[in-house]
């Protein structure tokens, strides 16, 4: 494992983690986020709060157990691309949209530093 892979999978997987439980706590920012993305909040805990948490978990999980962490990145790469598809759909960018492309530039950057090992 490279070190640019360790840096990438214990940052995106602790944000990833983190942006999880915002969700899943409802954090009061993100609630008119997900209006103007036209989400319903009922999917703020799951499937959305949900998914990003065990993906987070995934990758700090696969620096221990490969397959692990390759499977979350994969995971994380197609909820990433729902969001970025969610954006284009409701013509909705606030500046925190970048968030999301960041977020989704990194799980591809694990997978395939992943698939490369």
């Amino acid at each position: 494992m490279s070190t640019l892979h360790l840096v990438l999978a214990v940052t995106f997987g602790v944000l990833n983690l983190g942006s999880g439980i915002g969700a899943i706590v409802r954090l009061p920012q993100i609630l008119p986020l997900m209006d103007g993305a036209r989400v319903p909040h009922s999917m703020l805990v799951f499937p959305i709060g949900v998914l990003k948490a065990v993906g987070g978990v995934g990758l700090l999980a696969g620096l221990a157990f490969a397959p692990v962490g390759t499977a979350a990145a994969a995971g994380l790469v197609l909820f990433w691309t729902c969001a970025v598809h969610t954006h284009i759909l409701a013509d909705y960018w606030p500046k925190e949209t970048i968030l999301t492309f960041t977020f989704l530039a990194s799980s591809v950057a694990i997978l395939a530093l992943d698939l490369a090992a």
